[in-house]
């Protein structure tokens, strides 16, 4: 049984599962659910489940999660705050301090038609603005990270509101100090976006899908319109209409390897150095001998966990005899729920992923969701 409560209530109401809070939709019922909508409210919520020492556990737009079936024996805060406030604006820049409840998505369409550039590429992905510097979300060469100045944080060791720049979180590839440990709540994001009529555009795909070359300058509302058009594509937007949207987006993310075992993949097989160190020139006073040059580091590749995972043997549409789940038929980065699957079936099909890929490749996939009661790897 569920308990719905809003914070200054403690009345039951409808037992609520929490599949539908998530957009896989695969979940059991929380011990105890609320839904703060103010600021005031989620401070009070969550200040007070921790005083009474609860296990607690938060939900946003729920896009990027898998709970286990039995549910979560404790208390579910479901951010639901929205406001959107400029803390700053000039002929060139924009700075926004947005509530965490906010859509992403609807954040990114509103600064979009607005002329303000910087998150144009990361149109469409689900989910709620308190989510995207937890994972330093990214897409089609952009990252928040480059827009990103801050966020007002609920710590859980101290209880106190703090803020942490964008440096103190160590935002990295789909990583940050949150993701890593660093208990406590988003309560708002600061971003600062550009006034601008185009986007540069910094991603292949990105730049075939629109016509023209890396580096070219297009209108941000198309930029927006063809990243929308590339994400329905493979099933990466929310759409009741679509029998593959009941999904998490992106099941795995790309592994970052040592070049070494990169070089020993096929030679189709995509990769992206990522870590190159610049040349830099030493000045040296005459008479002097340079000091030896540092041994160099050994440089680090991104591979694409959807080659890895076709290449496994595991093709669009598969699904494990007698499971609901099944990978995407437009993505295999994708699983979906598009039979009434539970997270049994979710979690089996990803460690048999898991499984293929490592078997194949030797290389480690890493599922994106956070797993709650599951083991998805």
């Amino acid at each position: 049984m569920t308990d719905t409560v809003s914070p200054d209530s403690t009345a039951p109401a409808e037992p609520t599962v929490l599949a539908d809070l998530t957009t896989i939709r695969v979940g059991g019922p929380a011990r105890t659910l609320v839904s703060p909508t103010t600021e005031v409210e989620l401070l009070e919520s969550v200040r007070a489940v921790w005083e009474r020492g609860d296990d607690w556990l938060l939900i946003g737009g729920g896009s990027n999660m898998v709970i286990s079936d039995e549910g979560y024996d404790g208390t579910v805060i479901h951010i639901a705050t929205h406001g959107i406030q400029v803390t700053n604006q000039t002929d060139t820049t924009l700075s926004l301090r947005v509530q965490a409840g906010e859509s992403w998505d609807a954040l990114v369409a509103r600064l979009v038609a607005r002329g303000w550039g910087g998150i144009e590429a990361l149109s469409g992905i689900p989910g709620s603005v308190g989510a995207a510097p937890i994972q330093n979300i990214g897409a089609y060469g952009q990252e928040v990270a480059s827009a990103l100045t801050g966020i007002d944080f609920l710590d859980y060791d101290s209880g106190e509101l703090v803020h942490l720049t964008t440096a103190e979180l160590e935002l990295g590839y789909r990583s940050s100090v949150i993701k890593s440990g660093l208990a406590g709540v988003v309560v708002a994001v600061y971003l600062t976006v550009t006034a601008s009529p185009a986007s540069t555009v910094q991603y292949p795909q990105l730049a075939t899908a629109l016509g023209v070359n890396v580096g070219d300058a297009v209108p941000l509302q198309q930029v927006r319109d063809t990243v929308l058009a590339l994400r329905a594509s493979k099933a990466m937007v929310l759409d009741p209409n679509e029998p593959d949207s009941a999904s998490c987006g992106s099941f795995f993310t790309n592994p970052i390897v040592p070049e070494h075992i990169a070089r020993g993949l096929p030679a189709d097989a995509p990769r992206w150095v990522i870590d190159d160190d610049p040349v830099t020139d030493v000045a040296v006073p005459l008479g002097e001998e340079p000091a030896p040059p540092p041994a160099p580091k050994p440089r680090l590749v991104k591979l694409s966990a959807a080659w890895l995972i076709e290449h496994s043997g595991v093709n669009k549409g598969f699904r494990l005899p007698g499971s609901r789940a099944a990978v995407s038929t437009k993505h295999s980065l994708a699983i979906v729920n598009r039979t009434g699957a539970d997270a049994t079936e979710i979690a089996e099909l990803s460690r048999y992923i898991g499984a293929c890929v490592l078997s194949r490749y030797g290389i480690h996939l890493q599922p994106e969701p956070v797993a709650v009661g599951v083991e998805l790897a």
